[in-house]
């Protein structure tokens, strides 16, 4: 299981990305170089989850989990490259307002992916029962 500093290091290094991302969404930079940053940023983040996934399926590849659980991190990420996709597409077209709001859903996901791993790699503590019995000091 990979450490909470370590799934926090990959998410760190999609700052920078997700800075350029919202530069480009706010009309800055140029206009003719949006596609090949926003590709680049896009792919970052891409690359930073999926080697966050891989380090919460553990180093055997999650093949002693159920298969769900290698599932799920892969349509979460093919879900995730889609966005990226058409981020890419409306920086390319120059199309601001379609960069926007394709941006929010790439960082939506992006963040949703963030939380499920957080999730693979912090184990939920055992629930603590409640008693009608006074407990005794």
């Amino acid at each position: 299981m990979p450490s909470a500093g370590q799934m926090r290091d990959h998410r760190e290094r999609c700052r920078p990305h997700l800075l350029t991302l919202r530069m480009l969404a706010r009309g800055e930079g140029e206009p003719a170089l949006a596609a090949a940053q926003a590709a680049q940023a896009t792919g970052a983040i891409i690359a930073e989850v999926e080697a966050a996934i891989q380090a919460a399926l553990g180093a055997d590849g999650g093949t002693h989990r159920h298969p769900a659980d290698r599932a799920f991190p892969r349509v979460r990420l093919n879900r995730l490259a889609a966005a990226a996709e058409q981020v890419v597409a409306a920086a390319r077209d120059e199309d601001t307002a379609g960069l926007r709001r394709h941006l929010r859903r790439f960082e939506a996901l992006t963040s949703a992916s963030w939380t499920a791993e957080h999730a693979v790699g912090d184990p939920v503590p055992p629930v603590r029962r409640w008693s009608a019995q006074p407990s005794r000091p």
